[in-house]
């Protein structure tokens, strides 16, 4: 499954990943391959994704998601410091 992570200003990662939990606006939601289709708006928290290689967290400060046919495109607003 494809993981796309963009902020205004730049591409944060672009690649395969195993999993991928997004801080919904009801609440948390992992995504695993053959998801069905959705589109949710994100609130401010952590976004978490899993590649073969390793797990990664990142402070988001709200966004929108959209996973379509085994791809996730992530808009963030911005990343927490």
């Amino acid at each position: 499954m494809y993981l796309e992570i963009i902020t205004p200003d730049s591409s944060i990662f672009a690649g395969e990943v195993l999993s991928a939990t997004l801080p919904g606006k009801k609440g948390s939601f992992q995504v695993l391959k053959s998801h069905a289709a959705i589109i949710s708006t994100l609130q401010e928290g952590t976004i978490k994704y899993r590649t073969s290689q390793e797990e990664v967290s990142l402070e988001i400060t709200g966004g929108v998601a959209e996973v379509l046919n085994d791809k996730i495109q992530v808009l963030v607003e911005g990343l927490k410091k």
